[in-house]
């Protein structure tokens, strides 16, 4: 699986690469080809006599013209839809690469400062994966809702318990958990991109429905694990309050064990839409290639 999300992050690259450099080389002669057709010009300039000075005229005239068609092409909507995908691609690198550094570096000891060093940036990462339910109802995003709304708020809900309970922070299990939350983000975003930019992929695509299926099972045992630690550290410790407005001090470990079992129930449902989902995707990818 961390083999997949190196080449996808390369794939973007080399596609960011492209998209730029085409963009670059094959706007503008479309643009002066259209301009010298509509003022009555030679479009083929190596029959021309004077080759030199008409393109020069053509590039001045094209100017106005491709600004035009630049901003028609990076309208507002592109662009926020470019923007966001682009933000998680980038923060969900920077946070595994900075999450494999200093496993290398530290070892085992660095399991423990894994929150204190990558947790606002995940925390973010995580907050603004709301926007994305506004993206499903907006139609930017043809998947489903029930799945996406179920884990924006079983990862917003589990930051909130490891934020306020400083003993989890530590614990090896949310160095696990941000690392499986990081790999499903880099097999996802990646393949988002590039349909943003008009140039899906089929092997990411195959990645991103087959790989995050098992990938997202191991990331619901390991938020179970967290919550069933917290649990624990709260019927030991005696702090049900827990600096929360409940007034009960068994309330906490009564919900965190309810959320065990919502958790259960909503990993199950959110696989089955998956895997019917993924049929779905590879099916009309299979029809436009036979097409």
């Amino acid at each position: 699986m961390l083999s997949a999300c190196v080449k996808n992050v390369n794939y973007v690259l080399h596609s960011l690469q492209y998209q730029v450099f085409a963009f670059g080389n094959s706007f503008p002669t479309e643009v002066c080809q259209k301009e010298r057709k509509k003022n009555g010009q030679p479009t083929n300039t190596h029959t021309h006599k004077h080759k030199h000075n008409t393109h020069k005229v053509a590039a001045a005239v094209a100017r106005p013209a491709a600004l035009q068609g630049l901003k028609m092409w990076f309208t507002a909507r592109f662009l926020y839809v470019f923007t966001y995908n682009m933000f998680q691609f980038c923060a969900h690198t920077w946070i595994l690469a900075n999450m494999t550094v200093r496993f290398l570096m530290f070892g085992r000891d660095a399991l423990a400062d894994t929150f204190y060093s990558i947790g606002v940036v995940m925390s973010l990462c995580q907050l603004f994966t709301v926007l994305e339910l506004f993206h499903i109802a907006d139609g930017i995003d043809k998947s489903w809702i029930l799945p996406r709304l179920f884990q924006v708020v079983e990862r917003n809900l589990l930051l909130f318990t490891i934020v306020m309970m400083e003993e989890i922070q530590s614990k090896p299990v949310v160095c696990a958990q941000f690392f499986l939350w990081n790999i499903l983000g880099l097999l996802r975003y990646p393949q988002e991109l590039l349909c943003v930019m008009g140039s899906p992929s089929l092997n990411m695509l195959w990645n991103r429905y087959t790989l995050y299926v098992p990938t997202y099972i191991l990331a619901a045992v390991a938020e179970g694990v967290t919550v069933y630690q917290a649990v624990n550290h709260l019927e030991k410790a005696g702090r049900g309050r827990l600096q929360l407005p409940i007034s009960s001090p068994n309330r906490v470990p009564i919900l965190l064990k309810t959320y065990l079992i919502i958790l259960a129930v909503g990993a199950t449902v959110t696989v089955w839409q998956l895997v019917k989902e993924r049929q779905q995707r590879l099916e009309k990818w299979n029809k436009k290639l036979k097409k």
